[in-house]
């Protein structure tokens, strides 16, 4: 019986946080002898040498690197699970060392500046096809990964124009084969969807946690005591990695002060329907975002 052959020979992962020891576990889940073989070799880089012991203390790769020189040589795909405002740097740093014909792609949340900060730096023959696998958890670091994450969740890939097809075809096959479902979407509306169903979202959250740690009339004590299950979803959202969320912010700048502008009109109407004992109002509007609630359940987004 003719071997099969792997989808990639060789993918290195830059940065072991949540979605890189996620994505290596996935992969290695893959490479049971009786499924079919996505990846022959992972390479996994990230610069701090106890998050890299621990990786292969953890079993999640066949090499480890401190350098990203050294971890992209050879791949044929180079996957990004760095925060966002590290990619120019990252893209600096591989330039010299990707092979003709190799995919480099990543997991940010923000598109637009992925394509900006990584695109200028690659060389010709080299394709640049962004993604975003919408998935996680408010944990970080190699032990807080798991093959399962990305399992009945969406992938969004955003390939610049010209982007060869196969090579955005390749990458879509491995997203599918460790449980996803790929849309292909353009970088800006990428961004702008992603600022009203995540990163707004993250944005209240932290302001209204640390709203409620400056209260000088409540303290921290029975805000802990006392949480009811709203505020204790805010908490579990705001404890998510605050670098990866400062860069968030800083890129996706533009759409995130779109959509912050819309939600204060919103809650300036809810105010005044408050103010006014506008029950009708209110009742309309909850009745309408519980539909929305009902929906994501239907569609195993929950």
């Amino acid at each position: 019986m003719p071997s099969i052959e792997p989808l990639f020979e060789r993918v290195a992962i830059i940065g072991i946080g949540l979605i890189g020891s996620s994505l290596a576990r996935a992969l290695a889940a893959q490479r049971a002898p009786a499924g079919a073989p996505l990846v022959r070799h992972v390479a996994l880089c990230d610069r701090s040498e106890n998050v890299r012991a621990r990786a292969a203390e953890l079993g999640l790769g066949q090499s480890f690197h401190g350098d990203v020189a050294s971890a992209v040589r050879g791949a044929d795909l180079v996957m990004i699970c760095v925060p966002v405002g590290a990619f120019a740097d990252v893209g600096a740093a591989i330039a010299g060392q990707l092979s003709p014909g190799a995919i480099v792609s990543d997991v940010g949340s923000v598109k637009q500046s992925v394509i900006r900060d990584i695109g200028p730096h690659l060389p010709d023959g080299v394709h640049l096809v962004p993604g975003h696998p919408v998935a996680g958890t408010e944990h970080s670091g190699p032990d807080a990964g798991f093959a399962t994450l990305f399992q009945g969740r969406w992938c969004i890939l955003t390939p610049p124009p010209g982007t060869d097809g196969a090579a955005v075809a390749k990458v879509s096959a491995l997203w599918t084969a460790i449980g996803m479902s790929v849309e292909v979407m353009e970088p800006s509306h990428h961004d702008l969807v992603l600022a009203i169903t995540s990163h707004l979202p993250h944005l209240i959250a932290y302001t209204i946690v640390g709203t409620a740690s400056d209260m000088e009339d409540v303290t921290n004590r029975e805000v802990v005591k006392f949480a009811a299950g709203g505020f204790r979803d805010f908490t579990r959202i705001a404890a998510s990695d605050p670098v990866m969320w400062r860069d968030v912010f800083l890129n996706n700048k533009q759409a995130v002060l779109e959509m912050l502008g819309r939600l204060t009109e919103d809650l300036a109407a809810m105010q005044r329907a408050i103010r006014w004992g506008e029950g009708d109002k209110l009742e309309a509007l909850f009745t309408r975002t519980r539909a929305i609630r009902r929906s994501l359940i239907e569609a195993k987004q929950a």
